[in-house]
Protein backbone atom coordinates (compact mmCIF):
# COMPACT_ATOMS: atom_id res chain seq x y z
CA UNK A 1 0.00 0.00 0.00
CA UNK A 2 1.40 3.35 -0.92
CA UNK A 3 1.46 5.76 1.41
CA UNK A 4 -0.13 9.33 0.28
CA UNK A 5 2.29 12.23 0.84
CA UNK A 6 0.76 14.57 -1.20
CA UNK A 7 -1.04 17.86 0.22
CA UNK A 8 -3.49 19.78 -1.38
CA UNK A 9 -2.42 21.74 -4.61
CA UNK A 10 -3.96 25.34 -2.80
CA UNK A 11 -1.36 24.56 0.13
CA UNK A 12 1.70 24.05 -2.78
CA UNK A 13 1.06 26.61 -5.00
CA UNK A 14 1.05 30.39 -4.34
CA UNK A 15 -1.47 32.36 -5.39
CA UNK A 16 -1.23 32.93 -9.60
CA UNK A 17 -4.28 34.18 -10.32
CA UNK A 18 -2.86 37.23 -10.30
CA UNK A 19 0.09 37.25 -12.36
CA UNK A 20 0.44 39.44 -15.06
CA UNK A 21 -2.51 42.25 -14.08
CA UNK A 22 -0.72 45.43 -12.60
CA UNK A 23 -2.68 47.45 -9.35
CA UNK A 24 -3.82 50.07 -11.90
CA UNK A 25 -5.58 47.37 -13.95
CA UNK A 26 -7.17 45.22 -10.39
CA UNK A 27 -8.47 49.20 -9.44
CA UNK A 28 -9.74 50.15 -12.83
CA UNK A 29 -11.71 46.68 -13.34
CA UNK A 30 -12.71 47.19 -9.65
CA UNK A 31 -13.86 51.05 -10.48
CA UNK A 32 -15.87 49.21 -13.32
CA UNK A 33 -17.80 47.38 -11.56
CA UNK A 34 -18.52 49.78 -8.80
CA UNK A 35 -19.91 52.21 -11.55
CA UNK A 36 -21.65 49.20 -13.36
CA UNK A 37 -23.56 48.36 -10.43
CA UNK A 38 -24.14 51.89 -9.44
CA UNK A 39 -22.24 51.39 -5.94
CA UNK A 40 -19.53 54.52 -6.66
CA UNK A 41 -18.44 56.64 -9.24
CA UNK A 42 -14.10 56.93 -9.29
CA UNK A 43 -12.15 57.07 -12.66
CA UNK A 44 -8.03 57.36 -13.12
CA UNK A 45 -7.33 60.56 -13.54
CA UNK A 46 -5.64 61.32 -16.83
CA UNK A 47 -2.07 62.46 -16.89
CA UNK A 48 -1.70 66.31 -18.51
CA UNK A 49 0.51 65.84 -21.31
CA UNK A 50 1.74 68.44 -24.22
CA UNK A 51 2.48 67.11 -27.76
CA UNK A 52 5.19 68.48 -28.72
CA UNK A 53 5.76 66.09 -32.24
CA UNK A 54 3.52 64.07 -34.17
CA UNK A 55 4.79 61.10 -36.97
CA UNK A 56 2.48 60.69 -39.62
CA UNK A 57 3.64 57.34 -41.76
CA UNK A 58 -0.03 57.65 -43.36
CA UNK A 59 -2.80 59.31 -43.57
CA UNK A 60 -4.47 57.13 -41.54
CA UNK A 61 -2.35 57.15 -38.75
CA UNK A 62 -0.46 59.15 -36.53
CA UNK A 63 2.00 58.55 -34.31
CA UNK A 64 3.24 60.70 -31.02
CA UNK A 65 6.65 60.65 -31.62
CA UNK A 66 7.49 63.98 -28.29
CA UNK A 67 5.49 64.79 -25.40
CA UNK A 68 6.41 66.24 -22.04
CA UNK A 69 3.99 66.52 -18.78
CA UNK A 70 2.38 70.01 -18.99
CA UNK A 71 1.75 69.85 -14.82
CA UNK A 72 3.03 68.06 -12.08
CA UNK A 73 -0.70 65.05 -11.65
CA UNK A 74 -2.08 64.52 -8.68
CA UNK A 75 -3.35 61.28 -7.22
CA UNK A 76 -4.20 58.55 -9.72
CA UNK A 77 -7.74 58.52 -8.48
CA UNK A 78 -11.22 60.23 -7.50
CA UNK A 79 -14.52 60.28 -7.62
CA UNK A 80 -17.12 60.22 -5.39
CA UNK A 81 -18.70 57.60 -2.90
CA UNK A 82 -21.94 57.67 -0.77
CA UNK A 83 -21.79 61.60 -1.16
CA UNK A 84 -18.27 61.81 -0.50
CA UNK A 85 -15.01 63.17 -2.53
CA UNK A 86 -12.70 60.04 -2.49
CA UNK A 87 -9.05 60.97 -3.66
CA UNK A 88 -6.26 58.25 -3.58
CA UNK A 89 -3.07 57.51 -5.23
CA UNK A 90 -2.05 53.88 -5.75
CA UNK A 91 1.56 52.15 -5.62
CA UNK A 92 2.75 48.73 -6.66
CA UNK A 93 5.94 48.35 -4.41
CA UNK A 94 8.71 45.93 -5.40
CA UNK A 95 10.79 45.74 -2.10
CA UNK A 96 9.88 45.11 1.67
CA UNK A 97 9.67 48.85 2.02
CA UNK A 98 8.01 52.12 0.05
CA UNK A 99 10.54 54.85 -0.05
CA UNK A 100 9.29 57.99 0.23
CA UNK A 101 10.68 59.05 -2.78
CA UNK A 102 7.82 57.19 -4.86
CA UNK A 103 5.08 59.82 -3.70
CA UNK A 104 5.94 63.77 -4.37
CA UNK A 105 5.98 66.52 -2.21
CA UNK A 106 2.90 67.86 -4.27
CA UNK A 107 1.22 64.70 -4.28
CA UNK A 108 1.24 64.94 0.04
CA UNK A 109 0.08 68.28 -0.27
CA UNK A 110 -2.87 67.34 -2.69
CA UNK A 111 -4.08 64.61 -0.07
CA UNK A 112 -3.45 66.79 2.57
CA UNK A 113 -6.02 69.17 1.39
CA UNK A 114 -8.31 66.77 0.35
CA UNK A 115 -8.45 65.76 4.32
CA UNK A 116 -8.62 69.46 5.35
CA UNK A 117 -11.68 69.93 2.89
CA UNK A 118 -13.35 66.77 4.56
CA UNK A 119 -12.66 64.08 1.53
CA UNK A 120 -11.50 60.99 1.45
CA UNK A 121 -8.05 60.14 0.91
CA UNK A 122 -5.73 57.24 1.04
CA UNK A 123 -3.31 55.12 -0.64
CA UNK A 124 -3.81 52.09 -1.68
CA UNK A 125 -0.12 49.91 -1.92
CA UNK A 126 0.64 46.64 -3.09
CA UNK A 127 3.60 44.51 -2.61
CA UNK A 128 3.72 42.87 -5.80
CA UNK A 129 6.37 39.73 -4.22
CA UNK A 130 3.83 39.16 -1.66
CA UNK A 131 0.49 39.47 -3.95
CA UNK A 132 -0.83 41.52 -0.73
CA UNK A 133 -2.38 44.94 -1.16
CA UNK A 134 -2.85 47.51 1.46
CA UNK A 135 -4.94 50.84 2.01
CA UNK A 136 -3.46 53.24 4.16
CA UNK A 137 -4.90 56.40 5.28
CA UNK A 138 -3.03 59.46 4.17
CA UNK A 139 -3.07 61.34 7.60
CA UNK A 140 -1.06 58.09 8.61
CA UNK A 141 1.35 58.62 5.23
CA UNK A 142 1.53 62.38 5.46
CA UNK A 143 2.31 62.49 9.43
CA UNK A 144 5.39 59.82 8.71
CA UNK A 145 6.13 61.59 5.36
CA UNK A 146 6.54 64.95 7.51
CA UNK A 147 7.67 63.99 10.54
CA UNK A 148 10.17 61.08 10.09
CA UNK A 149 13.86 60.96 9.78
CA UNK A 150 13.40 57.58 8.03
CA UNK A 151 13.57 57.79 4.14
CA UNK A 152 10.83 54.58 4.03
CA UNK A 153 7.90 52.92 5.55
CA UNK A 154 8.75 49.02 5.86
CA UNK A 155 6.27 46.28 5.16
CA UNK A 156 6.42 46.09 8.79
CA UNK A 157 4.25 49.56 9.01
CA UNK A 158 2.33 49.33 6.22
CA UNK A 159 0.48 46.11 7.19
CA UNK A 160 0.33 46.87 10.79
CA UNK A 161 -1.23 50.32 10.70
CA UNK A 162 -3.12 49.77 7.23
CA UNK A 163 -5.90 47.44 6.21
CA UNK A 164 -5.35 44.37 4.02
CA UNK A 165 -7.51 44.55 0.90
CA UNK A 166 -7.92 41.07 -0.39
CA UNK A 167 -8.35 39.95 -4.09
CA UNK A 168 -11.57 39.00 -5.47
CA UNK A 169 -13.34 38.14 -8.52
CA UNK A 170 -15.74 40.72 -8.27
CA UNK A 171 -14.52 43.49 -7.50
CA UNK A 172 -11.03 42.28 -7.85
CA UNK A 173 -10.28 44.61 -5.43
CA UNK A 174 -12.93 45.60 -2.81
CA UNK A 175 -11.50 48.31 -1.45
CA UNK A 176 -14.81 50.54 -0.59
CA UNK A 177 -15.32 47.13 1.66
CA UNK A 178 -12.26 48.67 3.75
CA UNK A 179 -13.56 52.67 3.35
CA UNK A 180 -16.82 51.54 4.38
CA UNK A 181 -15.00 50.58 7.77
CA UNK A 182 -12.94 52.97 7.93
CA UNK A 183 -14.33 56.38 6.99
CA UNK A 184 -18.17 55.31 7.41
CA UNK A 185 -17.90 53.41 10.80
CA UNK A 186 -20.27 56.22 12.64
CA UNK A 187 -22.87 54.95 9.89
CA UNK A 188 -22.58 50.84 10.97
Amino acid sequence: MKKNISQPVSSLKQDTRHRGYSLEQDLNESNEYYLTFDKAVIHKKPTPIQIVKVDYPSRSSAKIVEAYFKIPSTTDYNGIYKGKYIDFEAKEINKMSFPFQNIHPHQIEHLDKVLKHGGIAFIVMAFTKLSEVYLLEADYMIEKYNSSKKKSLSYEEISQNGYRIQYGFRPRLDYLKIVDEVFFKEEK
